[in-house]
């Protein structure tokens, strides 16, 4: 079958990012013996005249849309994101008259809002590459679709439950032919590498499961580091390692950095650091490795707030960490989430100058949290009148205790006046 894969992310919200989940969706494809036409609208301006010529050489037997992000998360005039999607399944759905089928983190939190808002045909939720193989051979052959993993119909809800792979060196990375290679040369961008998926630490508010589910599956070593090898021969030097956290198992991240060093790939790469497990060791391996930055994603300097979030960890472990990574010359963005259950005035103030003696590079603050649905904080929403259980929350709702609904963001901005480097 010809396949059209189109991306239709054109947000940068932090930075301009490749659609590699649908890298991999075509290389899949590739390898099941498939044609593949691929268009990322990212780097498109006028993006109706390029996707007409995209449905007509060859016409397409099926159109794959990729849906990375539903809305900036932002609480105080939010965009909603999805509205240009939308556009796009429209656009294909008038113009070729062949099955419109989505798929992406975006699209996998909210399966069935977002085909009932787009109006495509159907979606796969979670990963995709053995699933969108499976629903092209079937739909070539003419065969029932009750049994692909993570299809939903429009017409017809779930059809059968997801398949998580536990081996992902068995789905192929995507690699630097599909995409524009002159995002090497620019010094600010970094390119996304995933090598494991999955979380099992359920933060309060976190959406990963929804996307990537529960139990950690990993790609070996040796074939993350064939990857990199691969764009960097291609003349990218830049990375940031996507694992939702990098250092869990901390064992894996040990003998990956380890394997890297060995490759002499002269790379600098970035990632997420999860508080909770940091030791020196895994710190001189990282750097050894090339690591220059960090997420440290602690959310909060208030052990009762940590705490409510279902963190891991404590303020202790925060300090340590972020001491380690200053000794081995790797640069620390620390993250706040403020306003979430059990918030006060005074955890707030304690969360910031928690965060202001650890002397971090950067600081990005929120105020309010986007309530995900199937987290336990959308539970309490639920139960504290925020959100009704009929809110499908596919249009962004925040949580943000009562008490500090007015006057914490003018707070946080007088915090930061005298703080360049802490961003809101």
């Amino acid at each position: 079958m010809h396949v059209l894969l189109i991306s239709a992310n054109t947000e940068t919200i932090n930075m301009p990012t490749p659609p590699m989940g649908l890298g991999s969706i075509a290389a899949a494809l590739d390898a099941a013996g498939h044609a593949v036409a691929f268009l990322d609208l990212m780097a498109v301006e006028n993006w109706q005249p390029i996707l007409s010529e995209a449905l007509t050489r060859p016409q397409p037997d099926l159109i794959g849309i990729s849906i990375r992000n539903i809305d900036d998360q932002a609480r105080v005039r939010p965009r909603f994101l999805l509205e240009e999607a939308r556009k796009v399944v429209g656009f294909c759905r008038r113009h070729a008259k062949v099955p419109v089928v989505l798929g992406g983190a975006g699209y996998s939190i909210f399966p069935q809002s977002v085909l009932d808002y787009t109006q495509a045909d159907m979606g796969i939720q979670g990963e995709g590459e053995n699933a969108m193989a499976i629903l092209v051979d079937r739909l070539q052959s003419g065969g029932s679709l009750a049994s692909v993993p993570g299809l939903y119909l429009r017409a017809g809800g779930a059809q059968a439950p997801r398949v998580y792979e536990r081996h992902l060196d068995r789905m192929p990375l995507p690699g630097p032919e599909r995409f524009d290679t002159r995002l090497a040369a620019d010094p600010n961008f970094y390119l996304p590498i995933q090598t494991r998926r999955g979380c099992p630490l359920a933060c309060s508010y976190c959406s990963t499961a929804a996307i990537e589910g529960r139990l950690i599956r990993k790609r070996s070593p040796d074939a993350v580091v064939a990857a990199l090898s691969r764009w960097r021969r291609a003349g990218f030097r830049r990375f940031f390692f996507v694992d939702n956290i990098f250092n869990l198992p901390v064992g894996y991240a040990r003998t990956l950095c380890a394997r890297i060093a060995a490759a002499r790939l002269d790379i600098h790469w970035r990632c997420i650091l999860y508080p909770g497990q940091v030791d020196r060791d895994l710190v001189q391996a990282m750097a050894a490795a090339g690591c220059r930055e960090v997420s440290l994603g602690f959310e909060s300097g208030c052990q009762t707030i940590l705490d409510a979030m279902n963190k891991r960890f404590a303020t202790d472990d925060i300090v340590r960490s972020s001491r380690l990574l200053a000794e081995h010359g790797i640069r620390r963005m620390g993250f706040l989430l403020l306003g979430g259950p059990g918030e006060t005035r005074e955890t707030v103030h304690r969360s910031l100058a928690f965060t202001d003696a650890l002397d971090l590079d950067a600081v990005k603050v929120t105020v309010g949290i986007r309530i995900y649905p199937h987290t336990s904080l959308a539970r309490l929403a639920v139960q504290e009148g925020v959100v009704t259980p009929e809110d499908d929350l596919l249009h962004p709702r925040f949580y943000l205790v009562e008490d500090l609904e007015d006057g914490l963001e003018d707070r946080i901005r007088e915090w930061l006046a005298d703080r360049p480097n802490w961003i809101l």
